[in-house]
């Protein structure tokens, strides 16, 4: 099939959805395409949950369920088996965010280890996840990466944090699943970078375990990239690199429009785009040292690291190379590239609807902001249903 049709195969991409599935991503996306619409239904949902009102059945029947693979890891086992057959894997992604204490950070740890070792039964499941701030303090993170110095219990607590990571990656390398350790915000990023680095040091050795994630519309990134690969060569570890476009834009300029320091965010979208494609040619063109996972929903930037595969040779199911996509986001991208061979996996979303909440909104936002997303999803999702013949 010719480059630019790939993505256009809405047979394939939409080949799990039944029609009731699809009519209701046709809805869900035609809201979403109305900005001040999003807002309005943001604010409502909001309202609503802090007010205990009886909506968490219609949010489980439209957004969640579109979004969020379930409230457990056992309510996700039917749509991870059913997309395996198609050859796209899963990464349960436990989406519960916003809780700050000790015993949320040991429950999300217990969760995380509990999905590896749910992950070692499981094929479909060969990769793992969890968020920096889901194991610690944001705050923590921030002062340890000013450098300021901790208290004693800062300290204590500091320590129980690299005691979660390093429990979540050693199981890791202990049942060969890889673990996919997410960015967060740039004020937090440093002590959150230098902890991964430490995890790819120990256990990084024979082959790619862990994984650090780059977001690169931060203008900084290629350069972390290119120094943590000499320390890397000069020490000999492997290194694992989730690249991401990014997902704390507005954050992050008013922040630092707000406090008064350059932005580190690239100046345009389209710096953005050279630096994510300038991290993949960096990363596979040094293949034998750095592992890929491609975090898009680019139809260009998936384009290219396949051309580049092509170009040096390297197999599509090569495991050193993965693309990834959002459940619910990118169907077309997603298994479409997986019917050609390459290595796919979906992020699906998992944990009690009220918990998970902040997540859908982040989604729903990120969808009227990526310009031509919506569009694009809505576009192809009419092209199936005329393909179907549904009205």
């Amino acid at each position: 099939m010719e480059r630019q049709k790939i993505f256009d195969n809405t047979e394939v991409a939409f080949q799990l959805k039944s029609d009731t599935e699809l009519e209701r991503a046709h809805f869900l996306f035609k809201m979403i395409s109305i900005e001040p619409l999003v807002k309005i239904g943001t604010a409502v949902t909001n309202f609503a949950i802090k007010a205990n009102l009886p909506v968490e059945g219609l949010i489980r029947s439209t957004v969640f369920d579109h979004f969020c693979g379930g409230v457990n890891e056992d309510d996700c086992l039917d749509i991870i088996e059913r997309m395996y057959e198609l050859g796209v894997s899963s990464v349960l992604d436990y989406s519960v965010e916003g809780k700050e204490s000790e015993a949320h950070f040991d429950a999300a740890m217990e969760k995380t280890l509990k999905i590896i070792r749910f992950s070692e039964e499981k094929d479909s499941m060969p990769i793992a996840v969890f968020k920096p701030t889901g194991f610690g303090r944001f705050h923590l993170y921030q002062k340890k990466g000013e450098g300021k110095p901790f208290t004693a219990d800062e300290q204590a607590e500091w320590d129980r944090v690299v005691d979660r990571f390093d429990k979540v990656c050693r199981l890791g390398k202990e049942r060969d699943v890889e673990i996919l350790i997410d960015a967060e915000e740039s004020w937090m990023q440093d002590a959150a970078d230098q902890l991964v680095t430490e995890m790819m040091r120990k256990y990084n050795t024979e082959s790619t375990i862990v994984y650090n994630t780059l977001q690169m519309y931060r203008h900084d990134r290629m350069d972390f990239l290119k120094a943590e690969h000499e320390v890397a060569k000069k020490e000999g570890f492997l290194l694992g690199y989730k690249i991401v476009r990014g997902a704390y834009m507005e954050k992050e300029n008013d922040r630092a429009l707000e406090k008064g320091y350059l932005s580190p965010i690239c100046e345009s979208k389209q710096a953005t785009d050279i630096n994510f494609n300038d991290a993949v040619k960096y990363i596979l063109d040094n293949l034998d040292t750095i592992s890929l996972f491609a975090g898009t929903h680019n139809e260009e930037s998936s384009y290219l690291v396949m051309d580049l595969m092509q170009k040096k040779n390297i197999e599509n199911a090569d495991n050193r190379v993965w693309f990834g996509q959002l459940f619910g986001m990118s169907d077309n991208i997603s298994f479409n590239l997986a019917n050609l061979g390459y290595n796919v996996a979906k992020y699906v979303p998992f944990g009690p609807v009220k918990d998970v909440m902040p997540y859908l909104i982040r989604r729903a936002e990120e969808n009227t902001s990526v310009a031509g997303q919506t569009g694009r999803e809505l576009m192809l999702i009419k092209k199936e249903k005329a393909r179907r013949k549904l009205k």
